[in-house]
């Protein structure tokens, strides 16, 4: 994870598939109920709704600790298995909308990931932060790259 500017997080990982399946498993409700959420904080994704064409709209739910957050955003270019851009909106906090443009590079039948969001300003960047993002974003990212070795 990397923070080039004080509106961006970047994160990039290496996965063990190739392109075409770590974007299913990005984009398919199917797949992303079954990394989604970090499963060791006790964390369970309760809904996964995902209508992947541009303009189309996506919704997830997670529970914690007896409490549901949502998140929903709109898929704004879709360039199958190769990038992906889509709006997200943290529904505890739906004046900080983000932007997330998500490329997959192929490198040897593996997946190189790059999750580049924008967000509107430095205070909504560094709550997200403050929340504990990093470690539960390296969680579900393990919780992916074991999802998508398992679909090769």
């Amino acid at each position: 994870m990397t923070m080039p500017s004080e509106r961006e997080i970047v994160l990039t990982r290496t996965f063990r598939a190739p392109p075409r399946i770590v974007f299913e498993a990005w984009t398919q409700a199917e797949f992303v109920k079954r990394w989604w959420a970090p499963k060791s904080r006790g964390v369970e994704l309760v809904e996964c709704r995902a209508d992947v064409q541009v303009g189309g709209a996506y919704r997830y739910v997670i529970r914690a600790q007896g409490n549901e957050f949502g998140f929903h955003g709109q898929y704004v270019e879709i360039n199958r298995h190769t990038r992906l851009v889509y709006t997200q909106i943290f529904e505890s906090f739906p004046d900080s909308p983000l932007l997330i443009t998500v490329t997959f590079e192929e490198h040897e039948g593996q997946t190189r990931l790059r999750s580049h969001e924008l967000y509107p300003s430095k205070e909504a960047r560094d709550g997200t932060i403050a929340s504990g993002m990093e470690s539960g974003m390296r969680e579900t990212m393990n919780q992916l790259d074991d999802l998508v070795a398992s679909l090769r």
